[in-house]
């Protein structure tokens, strides 16, 4: 009886290190929609392209204000933005259709190209509307 219970917690021990944990998956999830949707104009390493689209990597602009990334990943963009001192007037389409989608690609981007932007979680999220036009 011993050696069951034994082999019920290594079982256990063994399922839960192959599971991969929440941010993980969300890192992987914003990493696919980031490879598919902002890629194009936000480039490989996050770096932008001078004078048309912004950077992401440490950008000022994006580690200010985690929500309004949130937003504008969700709902696009026309505004005006200054990012590392550059004006940038280009406008943002909608990228993805839900607030989950939006805090995984946030979050992946939050981490990734040098950025240690932390987290943000869908609690912080929670009024912002989903406008369509």
């Amino acid at each position: 009886m011993k050696k069951l219970g034994l082999l019920i917690v290594a079982a256990v021990i063994v399922l839960a290190m192959s599971v991969p944990d929440d941010k993980e998956a969300m890192m992987a999830r914003g990493k696919e929609i980031y490879d598919t949707k902002c890629f194009v104009c936000h480039q490989a390493e996050g770096q932008g392209i001078p004078g048309a689209f912004p950077p992401l990597a440490n950008a000022d602009y994006l580690l200010a204000d985690k929500v309004r990334a949130v937003a504008q990943v969700l709902n696009g963009s026309n505004e005006e933005m200054v990012v590392n001192g550059v004006t940038y007037v280009a406008p943002m389409t909608p990228q993805v259709e839900t607030k989950e989608d939006a805090v995984a690609v946030i979050n992946y981007v939050l981490n990734s190209f040098g950025n240690d932007g932390g987290w943000v979680t869908m609690e912080e999220v929670k009024d912002i509307k989903i406008i369509r036009e």
